[in-house]
């Protein structure tokens, strides 16, 4: 470290791309935010007209981000890392330039073609168990990879290599090529969970040799960059990569309940190989920054809260975001679940069909927080369903609420209500995908010892009394 650097406040810079917003945070060595940068890019289309994220655009923003905190005067960039969306490839050529575009994993997969490829390799359940995978299409992204092989063998034989798009962003700062362990476990259809390994059928079709070498999620790089040196990781998946600070902060079994258009589950204690019915009902396995199977389950919990959100306010003439002000009213909850009463019917009850709310007819409420009330129950009544997949058979005795129903307090306390026997927070951590990615290589560049302070939490009991805890 030169006398000009010890001056300088240590940071790592953390690039969070998402499908909708691409950030950069700085972060000091007590996981402080110094800077956050925001940008959104417009899309561009693949060959077949198909809506897909810029790539060079990506590209570009990353190294012109870069240049500029690069010059600044007052901090030392020590490392750097990345957190994506998962489920995208890039691939690239022996130049390691990208050879397509980076296409979207919502393109609608080829009927023939996923028929060819379950008539050559076997059972879809009997696939999806041994990888953890549900059918899904596009979102497998062992399937794109598939597809590309079958479509494109010109291009397919020019790849160097397959790669997730956080370690192809890494990549375009050190030049060296890797595959990372939650990048290929968040339902790609690649990795075999029961063996720890590719699944045979990667290398009978010749993909294995076109994947770069596995990696751990803690492996750093030394790099440099406009003549300053500094440690990069291999990036890692977005969802994964949020875990990391609860999975550091906690040792006792939880429950993380990930909200937002998607309201996930994620077990990080749950050993069990999935079941079919499990995978049935939308679960599947991510695997750990430390190489270990989350299983987790997913609900469309927070787009249809949207959508039914709207129906109301229609209805009743109110504003879409009045349901921000209504506050649990336990009289409210008593009425209407003695009228309705909650199903909970365990892991019988199939929670892919939606909530009995976009049945109900809403001249049947006196007034908005009424049908705001049971909108909340119907979601709850399928939650509980939801979550218990992830948590039976397990000791976990807590739950914790990220995300935007996490500050919702009529669905803390349903919450509360329904899981009795559990401790649920809502928790609240500025940056957590970000953070996560710091943390993951925290050892290679922080001084300081890991923070303890960074997730906040709340308590809901079952009696719907609040506590705030720190």
């Amino acid at each position: 470290m030169t006398n000009d650097d010890m001056d300088k406040t240590p940071v790592i810079a953390i690039f969070d791309v998402g499908k909708t917003n691409k950030k950069l945070f700085l972060f000091d060595e007590h996981y402080k935010l110094l800077y956050e940068q925001t940008a959104k890019f417009t899309e561009t289309k693949d060959e077949d007209g198909f809506p897909c994220d810029n790539l060079e655009n990506i590209r570009l923003s990353v190294f012109n981000s870069l240049k500029k905190i690069f010059r600044e005067k007052d901090i030392a960039v020590k490392s750097i890392n990345f957190a994506t969306y998962g489920a995208s490839f890039v691939y690239i050529d022996k130049a390691g330039l990208p050879l397509t575009p980076l296409y979207n994993y919502l393109k609608p997969f080829p009927e023939e073609l996923q028929t060819k490829f379950y008539d050559t390799y076997g059972d879809k359940e009997h696939l999806a168990l041994e990888t953890c995978s549900p059918v899904l299409g596009s979102l497998n992204s062992g399937m794109q990879l598939y597809r590309l092989k079958k479509e494109k063998p010109e291009i397919f034989k020019k790849i160097r290599h397959a790669l997730h798009l956080p370690q192809y962003l890494s990549f375009i700062l050190s030049g060296q090529a890797y595959s990372e362990l939650t990048s290929i476990g968040c339902h790609t259809r690649l990795w075999n969970f029961k063996k720890n390994q590719y699944h045979d059928w990667v290398a009978k079709e010749g993909l294995q040799k076109k994947l770069a070498p596995v990696v751990p999620s803690d492996t750093v790089v030394p790099s440099t960059f406009e003549k300053k040196d500094f440690i990069l990781g291999v990036g890692l998946h977005d969802s994964s990569a949020a875990l990391i600070p609860y999975l550091l902060n906690f040792k006792e079994p939880f429950v993380l309940l990930s909200t937002g258009t998607w309201c996930i589950s994620l077990n990080p204690f749950n050993e069990m190989p999935l079941t079919t019915h499990e995978l049935e009902q939308d679960c599947l396995c991510y695997l750990s920054y430390d190489g270990k199977p989350v299983k987790a389950a997913r609900l469309f919990a927070g787009d249809e809260h949207e959508q039914q959100v709207k129906r109301i306010a229609g209805h009743f003439n109110k504003k879409t975001a009045l349901y921000k002000t209504v506050n649990y009213n336990a009289e409210t909850i008593g009425k209407l679940t003695k009228t309705n009463p909650l199903q909970m019917k365990g892991n019988k009850r199939p929670v892919m069909k939606g909530s009995e709310f976009a049945k109900r007819e809403l001249s049947s409420f006196a007034d908005y927080e009424e049908a705001y009330h049971q909108l909340m129950l119907d979601l709850i009544d399928l939650q509980v369903v939801s979550t218990s997949l992830v948590i039976k058979g397990t000791e976990v005795k807590r739950i914790f609420v990220d995300g935007g129903f996490s500050k919702n307090i009529i669905y803390m306390n349903l919450l509360a209500s329904v899981f009795p026997a559990m401790e649920i927070f809502a928790a609240s951590i500025a940056q957590a995908t970000s953070i996560g990615a710091a943390l993951a290589i925290h050892q290679h560049w922080n001084s300081q010892p890991l923070p303890s302070d960074i997730i906040e939490l709340k308590y809901y009991s079952a009696k719907h009394e609040r506590i705030n805890k720190e």
